[in-house]
């Protein structure tokens, strides 16, 4: 473009088209745009700055036209995304604009980041997303009919689940490891009791115990070590708060398939009633069964386990008051007399929301979609791998 002589370069148009609509001047801003548009035809500022103009003039479907021309040239430009997310929510509602919040929401600065203009639409693209998928979760649970209906404890829980994933308010969690991932095992989070048959006289047990633990503990407390203990030269990552500290602390009756003597002996009927239980057992891994304290006001951080081939059991023992534990998407709050099987390489953390120390038991057991003859042989192919490096 030229005036007076002297050639106006699409930038200084779209400066002149800002300083119009500072003014109120929008037949001008929308000329220097136009102009701009046809000195740069492939620049998705100018396109955005047209939607800006047909914006505040209200002529909101020549704006969503405009942002779609930039998107074509810049597909994931976050302005255009957010833009368009808020144009069509004028124009059609929430339900639509969710989508395309959504999608720019993915590509938003962290909030630190975030230019203080840019605060109030994210928000606002947050809550609409937010308020979308709570009412398609609330419209599939209608549809779908009582979960209770549906059969056993396992398919209540993966059925509420998809619901919850299909809305997009839930993760999609799977296994892992950290050590071993054996193939074809399913991802669930608690598995059902009624696999576990022998759980009943777990918890029958928990009095047994907790005498003995209480005993433990009154004599022998400094026995009990920091369950996170690193080494220097090894990155701690989300265990630094509780790297090498009692906060979190065990103690072992069967520490990696060796069998804790003397904690054994102070144990006599909790040894004896896990001697019946079905762990785990494969040399110099598993199995491994400990007290469990967790002080007062304290979290166990995100985090997975070695391997699927086994799942680990709690039964809470000293419960001062609430404490929660998370498994992929499913939050349960411990209770007295109550234990639970789950796979520890779905991501899961725990809390102790409670004022004093917390105490459970953990020990692990066989996977039970896994054949004996399957078992033997995960033991001798770990092994195996030890051994192949130790030489």
């Amino acid at each position: 473009m030229v005036a007076g002589g002297q050639a106006i370069s699409p930038e200084q148009l779209l400066a002149d088209a800002a300083s119009a609509i500072r003014r109120g001047d929008r037949a001008t801003a929308l000329d220097c745009v136009t102009r701009a548009e046809a000195a740069a035809p492939f620049d998705p500022h100018v396109k955005m700055q047209k939607a800006l103009i047909h914006r505040a003039s209200g002529a909101l479907p020549a704006a969503l036209a405009a942002l779609d021309e930039a998107l074509a040239l810049e597909p994931y430009n976050f302005l255009a995304l957010l833009s368009k997310g808020a144009v069509i929510e004028k124009l059609s509602g929430e339900r639509l604009a969710a989508k395309v919040y959504e999608n720019a929401l993915k590509l938003a600065p962290d909030e630190a980041n975030l230019l203080p203009g840019l605060k109030a639409p994210v928000a606002r693209a947050r809550e609409v997303v937010e308020k979308t998928h709570a009412a398609l979760e609330a419209y599939l649970r209608d549809s779908v009919g009582p979960l209770d209906e549906a059969g056993g404890e396992l398919v209540r829980s993966r059925l509420d689940e998809a619901i919850g994933v299909y809305a997009g308010r839930r993760k999609v969690f799977n296994h892992e490891p950290l050590l071993l991932h054996y193939p074809r095992l399913p991802a669930i989070p608690f598995y059902p009791r009624e696999l576990f048959p022998w759980l009943a006289e777990l918890e029958a047990a928990t009095p047994v115990i907790v005498e003995e633990l209480q005993a433990v503990m009154a004599s022998r407390m400094e026995a009990f070590a920091p369950y996170i203990a690193f080494s220097p030269e090894k990155p701690v990552n989300q265990w630094e708060e509780l790297n090498h500290s009692r906060r979190w602390s065990s103690l072992f009756l069967w520490k990696d398939g060796h069998r804790q003597a003397e904690v054994c002996a102070s144990c006599p009927q909790t040894s004896a009633l896990l001697d019946r239980l079905p762990m785990a057992h494969q040399a110099d891994f598993a199995p491994t069964a400990m007290f469990s304290a967790l002080d007062a006001r304290t979290r166990i951080p995100p985090h997975t386990g070695s391997t699927n081939t086994r799942l680990l059991c709690h039964l809470p023992l000293i419960l001062p008051g609430p404490a929660r534990f998370r498994v992929g998407n499913e939050v349960r709050e411990w209770r007295m007399g109550e234990a639970w099987v789950f796979d520890d390489t779905i991501e899961h953390e725990a809390w102790n929301d409670a004022d004093e120390l917390r105490v459970i038991l953990i020990f692990d057991i066989w996977n039970p979609f896994l054949e004996p003859g399957e078992r033997e042989r995960i033991g001798a192919m770990m092994a195996a791998r030890n051994a192949f490096y130790s030489g």
